[in-house]
């Protein structure tokens, strides 16, 4: 009854009971069901303690599966540099130092080279077709599939739809300017920029403002206004550019050690496989509210200008993300086999969404 009461307090009983593609499908659920089961698991997260979005979200997550447990597993979040860094949560959990995890895929590049594509690629999928693929066409057990080796079991927990182009120093007026830029830019938006002759740099959020300050770095991209706004990242750098063509539709994940996880009943299992889910979709939700009203906050702050990168410098990026996309599927079996299912799936995404999502926008305007 408490579980279901919190899910449908939350506004998304359907959630819980309708995609079932997250369920408990990794382990057996070999433990015991017993109701006087007491289990104190930690979460190690790779943002700020309570940081608007991300951090927030780990956190209600935490909450929501102590509650809809009836208080049998809590979870006590630790942000990032409180018991690890930001880098650092994947082997925390696979060693099974922490419980669980949360954080993006991408993070784990250099572990994976198909670790990537469950967050984000290059002019790749939104949010709303990132779910359609995790959860209906195939991408949750391509996954779970990579992370199993790692003693990993994992779950989209979070989007933050599309993000920006970054902020920078200075104007960018062409490919030109890209030479040399040094960006906070993680991920496979990264090699693309490198690739372009820019110099990426991996930065926890944390320390991205303090990087621009210095001028450490020239730009970066971090995720959005609801986000960037927090960091005051507009105080450094006043040139924010869109569209966010690296991250289309960034899945965050929440992370579990596999043998946790297969010790827990049945249920348990569930319960937590759904509060992943449901704050899978609550994040999205509040991004896309929350992003509009720091957006119309900046666009009031002296100085900052939102401009659309030109159309030479997004030709230059989109050409060079298919060469990288391209090397990255060749260099490994599991990201050739990652990266057809992502390609199959947004073609088919594309040719629909053309008379449905598109069609529809063009004729709102």
């Amino acid at each position: 009854m408490k579980r279901r009461d919190l899910v449908t307090g939350a506004g998304i009983a359907a959630v819980a009971a309708g995609l079932t593609a997250c369920g408990a499908k990794p382990g057996t659920g070999t433990g015991a069901a017993k109701s006087d089961i007491k289990l104190q698991w930690k979460m190690v997260t790779s943002w700020p303690t309570n940081f608007p979005g991300l951090g927030t979200g780990a956190a209600a997550l935490a909450e929501m599966i102590s509650k809809a447990s009836g208080g049998r597993i809590t979870v006590k979040v630790f942000g990032a540099g409180e018991m690890a860094s930001a880098f650092e949560v994947f082997d925390m959990v696979g060693r099974g130092t922490a419980q669980m995890g949360h954080s993006a895929s991408y993070y784990w590049k250099g572990k994976m080279p198909a670790a990537p594509f469950f967050s984000a690629y290059p002019f790749g999928l939104n949010a709303q077709e990132m779910n359609g693929w995790l959860y209906a066409g195939g991408g949750l057990e391509l996954w779970r599939k990579l992370y199993a080796p790692h003693n990993v079991v994992p779950f989209p927990a979070g989007n933050t739809g599309v993000q920006m182009a970054g902020w920078f120093r200075k104007e960018i007026k062409s490919v030109a300017d890209l030479k040399g830029l040094s960006m906070r830019i993680p991920g496979l938006g990264g090699e693309v920029l490198a690739r372009v002759g820019g110099t990426p740099q991996n930065i926890p959020g944390g320390e991205i403002f303090s990087a621009l300050q210095s001028g450490a770095i020239d730009a970066a991209e971090w995720v959005g206004p609801y986000n960037d706004l927090a960091f005051g990242l507009h105080k450094v750098a006043p040139y924010c550019y869109y569209p966010g063509w690296h991250e289309p539709g960034s899945t965050l994940e929440c992370i579990v050690n596999k043998e946790a996880y297969e010790s827990l009943p049945e249920d348990l299992q569930t319960i937590v496989a759904d509060c992943c889910q449901a704050t899978n979709i609550q994040m999205l939700s509040e991004y896309t509210a929350r992003n509009q009203q720091a957006l119309e906050k900046l666009k009031l702050e002296p100085g900052v200008k939102f401009l659309p990168l030109p159309a030479d410098v997004l030709a230059a990026l989109k050409a060079a993300s298919v060469a990288v996309l391209a090397d990255v599927a060749a260099s490994d079996p599991m990201a050739k086999e990652v990266y057809e299912s992502l390609q199959k799936f947004q073609a088919s995404a594309k040719a629909w969404h053309e008379v449905s999502e598109e069609a529809f926008y063009s004729a709102r305007r």
